[in-house]
């Protein structure tokens, strides 16, 4: 398979909106209990936007610069070998070379130094990132002010910020919408909000859409996810 075909084969990006052509500044929120692959689907979409050659910066809080270069390695490798992607070595390359990985100890994150780190990057002309994406960020904690700021930021910035967040268990903690807690009176901040949920006797996760817009919409309100790749599968068992 040749890079073009392995990115019009991949709906992922329609999660992105980005045919929505009025908003190229946008915040989406990837929720799942733990270990259910928030990391991994944000490294997909983190990938989709290497792929069309765009620039990425990955933000991650509580994980080393190895440990987080080591999902994409993992993620690219398998994604080549499902798809017997031509030349993966080379594209492998090329694409990483658009990316800028971020590392925070969870005591030091804070929206102004990472905005004081993504201004020097720019200034610098080391990076002009067109997506951004989250991992490990505190939502317990956080206050809806730094949420705020960082959706501030997309639109100043021209960017779209992706965020994993983990679930807490119990219907009443969910918003009307289905946002689970502890995200459900946030939701009003994110274009596009996605639940990852085990499947019963299946080798496939649901990829459930609670909030999207018509771009969004077009991969429909349930979609089977390769638990490897990280893609859509249409051949779950």
């Amino acid at each position: 398979m040749l890079k073009q075909e392995l990115i019009e084969k991949n709906p992922i990006r329609h999660l992105k909106g980005e045919s929505d052509a009025k908003e190229s500044s946008r915040m989406g929120l990837v929720m799942a209990r733990a270990g259910l692959g928030k990391t991994a689907l944000l490294v997909q979409i983190a990938m989709d936007s290497l792929m069309n050659d765009k620039q990425v910066v990955h933000v991650s809080v509580g994980q080393s610069l190895d440990k987080t270069k080591l999902w994409y390695d993992d993620m690219f490798k398998d994604i080549a070998e499902a798809c017997k992607l031509d030349n993966a070595g080379e594209i492998h390359d090329s694409i990483m070379r658009n990316r800028m990985i971020i590392t925070f100890n969870e005591s030091k994150f804070s929206l102004a130094k990472l905005e004081e780190r993504l201004h020097d990057l720019v200034q610098q002309n080391v990076i002009k990132p067109n997506c951004m994406v989250v991992d490990g960020f505190d939502f317990v904690k956080t206050d809806r002010a730094v949420l705020e700021g960082m959706r501030e930021m997309a639109k100043t910035m021209d960017l779209q910020i992706w965020f994993s967040a983990v679930t807490t268990d119990g219907v009443d903690s969910q918003s009307a919408a289905g946002v689970p807690a502890p995200c459900n009176g946030l939701e009003d901040l994110f274009n596009t909000v996605v639940l990852l949920q085990p499947i019963a006797q299946s080798d496939c996760i649901d990829l459930k859409i609670i909030k999207g817009s018509a771009a969004v919409s077009k991969c429909g309100k349930l979609l089977k996810l390769d638990p490897k790749t990280f893609m859509i599968r249409e051949d779950c068992k």
